[in-house]
């Protein structure tokens, strides 16, 4: 039996048809059936992310360079969509932090509107992209690409966010770029407010503490709650002071002013826009099929994106996308399906329309000390240090992506990084050519009985219902991991003994690295005892580097002697559970 045929039936075997593509999940979720008890987790669920999103969604907005109330509108319109027409059942869309830098971009060159309009065609070429079928083109980028970007945007959003954390007074209009900006901000040091910096310091602190002794807490609702109250005995900036509170309805949709002149003028910020969403969503729908084991929709998945930014746009909203952060905390609060991403849209228009006025007491360092941790936060520090260690190549493309995140923007360094990860992966090819002189074309034929090294057949493996072997041939890299880490998802059974063979790979990359790590993972959270068997010194350092080591994984020369340790180590642990 190979591979394909293990892993799906015969019948799956065909191309998907249109309506297997495009069918939302909650659709499919609705079909399986869904009773009153799934209803109630998901109401749990989305409640849970609403109070994560109410604060997070007016930060977002407010450093983007927009009012608070775009923030909320974006949250309500776009993730009740998302929810809606998604491939994901669990991906819970918004505002997100990535977008902070070119969202800000935009407005301080095209205004509001130019923003809005930028956002309208940024849904429809996602729509588009998601009708082509290039949903599964964008799972290419590379993993120290996606690592690069994700640091460089974190600290931008903190250097966006020192003013208000210090609470200084600025005599003119901040600068976008890193440099200039700090500059500015050190000639302003003296006007640093002793009362913002102790409620950011608060604020900051109580997120930490929560999130570490009360996980299960809303750490950030509480943080912000409890700084407004503190904020009344001081003279600093709040949402109301600086806004004038936000509205208590939804506006009535309408389109933004256009023109051809405007449309062109905002189409490489809707470009942007349409890139970084289109990675950001299906980077954060993988981060939950890691984590529920389930199998999103990527191009059904780009037209719910699409929808849902021009959605958002017609209610005056920002930039929509998949929440990484948000969509893990849905997870986690043990939604079922797509009704707990619309619930927590509604969720968040019944606090608008009844805590509207209190949004006012809100001080800006509170929101600014959310953000400092939402970027704390999405430096991932094990990936990067692992990365770092991997090899020079993969750690070249993960430092210049990060470098031309931070000092020159968001589209260069992806599509450098991407350039780079590209030509890296060409010199490996390069490298892994075996050349074997004085070969014959064909081999000699043997007899019967002797099998030219091969292993022989071994009827108690090939009867053995508990040993699942999966052997990889070929290069295995960031093209190929998408399409190898969904095979070793797929197993149709659960074994007691997963063997991967990769004595046939010639190479490895950081991207398979964590696709390894994953299933790792999973295994370890199903009981299933995890063999490596054959991999090179070179790709076992590299495998350990990204976390795959015992107890997670073992590792053995041969698939014969992984057998056999794991079948000892199978009956030592039966023999434990007995006891």
């Amino acid at each position: 039996m190979t591979e394909n045929s293990r892993a799906r039936p015969d019948s799956a075997s065909a191309e998907p048809t249109f309506r297997e593509l495009f069918t939302p999940k909650l659709i499919t979720v609705l079909r399986e059936g869904y009773d009153l008890s799934r209803f109630k987790a998901d109401a749990i669920a989305g409640l849970t992310v609403a109070i994560v999103a109410l604060p997070l969604s007016m930060a977002i907005a407010i450093a983007s360079g927009v009012g608070p109330e775009k923030g909320l509108f974006t949250a309500i319109i776009g993730g009740f969509l998302i929810s809606l027409l998604g491939g994901s059942r669990f991906q819970i869309g918004g505002p997100a932090g990535a977008f902070i830098i070119l969202v800000a971009a935009t407005v301080s060159r095209q205004g509001v509107d130019g923003l809005i309009l930028a956002t309208l065609l940024s849904g429809v070429m996602l729509a588009v992209a998601g009708w082509l079928r290039l949903g599964t083109y964008i799972k290419f980028i590379p993993y120290p690409v996606t690592v690069g970007f994700t640091a460089g945007i974190a600290i931008i959003i903190f250097a966006s966010q020192l003013t208000d954390l210090f609470g200084l007074t600025l005599s003119q209009q901040e600068p976008g770029d890193l440099i200039p900006k700090l500059k500015m901000l050190l000639s302003v040091a003296p006007t640093v407010n002793p009362a913002a910096v102790m409620i950011a310091v608060l604020t900051i602190g109580i997120i930490v503490g929560l999130k570490r002794w009360r996980p299960s807490w809303p750490g950030m609702l509480i943080a912000v709650t409890l700084a407004s109250i503190m904020a009344g005995g001081f003279s600093v900036e709040t949402i109301g002071t600086r806004f004038g509170g936000i509205p208590s309805m939804l506006p009535a949709p309408a389109l933004p002013a256009m023109s051809m002149a405007k449309v062109w003028a905002v189409l490489p910020d809707a470009v942007a826009f349409t890139l970084l969403g289109a990675i950001e969503s299906l980077l954060s729908a993988v981060v939950a099929d890691g984590m529920t084991g389930r199998r999103h929709r990527s191009n059904c998945e780009l037209v719910a994106q699409g929808a849902a930014n021009i959605g958002s746009a017609l209610f005056g909203g920002i930039c929509v996308t998949g929440t990484i952060a948000r969509t893990a905390t849905n997870v986690r609060a043990g939604a079922h399906g797509p009704v707990a991403g619309m619930l927590h849209a509604l969720f968040l228009l019944a606090f608008m329309l009844l805590a509207a006025p209190l949004a006012s007491y809100i001080p800006l360092a509170a929101l600014a000390g959310v953000l400092a941790v939402v970027a704390w936060n999405m430096i991932e520090r094990p990936a990067f240090k692992a990365l770092i260690l991997s090899s020079r190549g993969d750690a070249a493309v993960l430092l210049i992506t990060f470098a031309l995140v931070v000092f020159r923007d968001l589209t260069t360094g992806i599509v450098v990084g991407f350039a780079l990860g590209s030509l890296l992966f060409i010199g490996r090819m390069a490298k892994a050519i075996e050349i074997n002189a004085e070969a014959p074309l064909v081999a000699d034929d043997v007899a019967d009985d002797s099998n030219g090294g091969r292993t022989a057949y071994d009827v108690e493996t090939a009867t053995d219902p508990d040993i699942v072997v999966y052997r990889i041939s070929g290069a295995f890299f960031f093209g190929a991991a998408a399409t190898v880490g969904s095979v070793l998802d797929r197993i149709a059974e659960t074994p007691k003994i997963f063997i991967l063979d990769c004595s046939a790979i010639p190479l490895m990359d950081s991207t398979a690295a964590n696709v390894l790590e994953s299933v790792a993972h999973k295994a370890a959270r199903q009981g299933v005892l995890f063999y490596i068997a054959g991999a090179s010194p070179k790709m076992r350092k590299l495998l350990t580097t990204h976390g795959v080591k015992p107890p997670l994984a073992h590792y053995r020369a041969t698939v014969a002697s992984a057998k056999t340790h794991a079948r000892a180590q199978s009956r030592q642990q039966e023999q434990q559970a007995a006891q």
